[in-house]
């Protein structure tokens, strides 16, 4: 876990080593959610970066015998 100091203008700085594991780079949009206690920042993605990122997921769910 890192720590990060919020500067006189709220400003943060994105730690280099979640930066690589995320691919951010300036001009990246996020957005902001706050929850509870909590600030989540999460990078938005254009709809054709999402392409395929469900790929493999198990489908299978147990159904209730009206639903089939």
């Amino acid at each position: 876990m890192e720590t990060v100091i919020i500067s006189p203008k709220y400003q943060i700085v994105i730690p280099r080593k979640v930066r690589e594991a995320l691919k951010l780079r300036p001009g990246i949009k996020v957005q902001v959610l706050h929850y509870e206690n909590c600030i989540e920042l999460i990078p938005l993605k254009k709809p054709e970066q999402m392409r395929g990122f469900l790929k493999g997921i198990d489908t299978t769910v147990e159904r209730e015998k009206d639903r089939i």
